[in-house]
């Protein structure tokens, strides 16, 4: 169970929070649970969660090592404030910065490369769906990000499934539209990857996940878990995913 910050929280707000969810997943040895915080809270969230189970990631990354790319974050940065995931390619970041498979490609290799698990995100627009296009693009995705990867490389790997008209808008899919696009996902990979690939590859979905629509979610047997926008905010809200 991931949740993602976006651009919410002070460091004061990130201390107030853990103290609070950390007792209340205790318990929890289920699922990995991963915060991806705004990357000023990185340090701070990883000083919180040191002696927990609560792994942290960031939001984003940029594929150089290092240079004159003002306002980025490298894979070495991430890993050195004490994170082990990368979330790449979010759907914010393809609308609103310019985000492409290709740039996604190349972050995921450097995430792999500075051994950060990338969380690789595809998902269709409202037009897209409406016009029959769901599958379409999400090969068009699926396969540019990850042409040229090794299945070595793949397998260390989780795919986000994240269709954009169900962020931030309180829509969601149905479990059974949810699981028909891990399933349509799934079939790529092992057209890529080969079938253990397939078989072992962790697909999550996002999209105005809430504690009360998780159980519907994860009774699917092909959604693996969740990638959680605004109820990741709220200790109780997010707890009661985790511990759905």
């Amino acid at each position: 169970m991931a949740g993602n910050w976006k651009m919410y929280k002070t460091v004061a707000e990130t201390c107030a929070f853990f103290e609070k969810f950390k007792p209340l997943v205790a318990e929890a040895k289920h699922c990995q649970i991963v915060i991806f915080p705004p990357a000023v809270n990185l340090t701070t969230a990883h000083r919180a969660t040191r002696d927990t189970r609560i792994e942290t990631g960031g939001q984003n990354l940029h594929w150089a090592k290092e240079g004159a790319y003002t306002g980025e974050v490298s894979a070495d940065m991430l890993k050195a404030a004490g994170c082990k995931w990368a979330l790449i390619a979010h759907s914010e970041r393809r609308q609103y910065f310019g985000e492409t498979d290709e740039t996604a490609r190349k972050k995921i290799i450097a995430a792999l490369e500075t051994e950060l698990t990338p969380v690789y995100c595809v998902g269709e627009r409202l037009e897209e769906r409406e016009c029959g296009r769901t599958h379409e693009v999400l090969e068009t995705q699926f396969v540019g990000g990850t042409k040229d990867l090794t299945a070595e490389q793949f397998s260390k790997m989780v795919i986000a499934y994240e269709p954009c008209w169900a962020i931030g808008t309180g829509k969601v899919a149905t479990p059974e539209m949810a699981a028909d696009a891990h399933r349509f996902i799934r079939e790529q990979i092992r057209k890529q990857f080969g079938a253990d690939a397939a078989a072992q590859c962790r697909i999550l979905y996002g999209g105005s996940v809430k504690p009360d629509n998780i159980r519907g979610l994860m009774a699917q047997p092909e959604i693996d878990g969740g990638l959680v926008g605004g109820a990741s905010l709220d200790p109780q809200s997010f707890s009661s995913i985790v511990n759905f």
